[in-house]
């Protein structure tokens, strides 16, 4: 089940791919937070922008960020203590970071993957669901 937003950034690196998925997957509800061209930007500012709009909608949306390797923003989207930003470069990593990890936030390396394969990963991460359980106590610890 897809939340009800889905905040999606990207520094110069991402901004191709994003429009992709929002050219693809017109029916999902984007929030677009930028950037809207290939001249350079910091990617720390893209994903901290996300998790501020994240923060107050933490049960009903979840975030996307993409930058070239989608690291840089995997490790500037995980300084907040409520995101939980998981690199993912195919649909079985983006399924298992969200069955056992609850990950919020999806970072895809568009220079390392398809626009096609980011379609498919962005789906399987919204349609895969936390199984909680046992799982449920690590996240508590993080």
């Amino acid at each position: 089940m897809a939340p009800r937003t889905i905040f999606v950034a990207g520094d110069h690196a991402g901004v191709e791919m994003k429009s992709h998925l929002i050219g693809t997957l017109p029916f999902l509800p984007w929030q677009d937070l930028g950037a809207h061209s290939n001249v350079s930007v910091d990617y720390p500012d893209y994903a901290n922008r996300l998790a501020a709009e994240l923060k107050p909608r933490l049960t009903d949306a979840c975030g996307i960020l993409l930058c070239g390797s989608g690291q840089g923003m995997a490790m500037a989207a995980n300084r907040h203590p409520f995101v939980r930003a998981a690199l993912c470069w195919t649909e079985d990593v983006a399924e298992l970071t969200r069955r056992h990890n609850d990950a919020n936030v999806l970072c895809l390396p568009s220079r390392l993957i398809s626009n096609e394969v980011a379609v498919m990963i962005v789906k399987k991460f919204l349609a895969t669901e936390f199984a909680g359980g046992r799982h449920q106590k690590r996240i508590d610890k993080l």
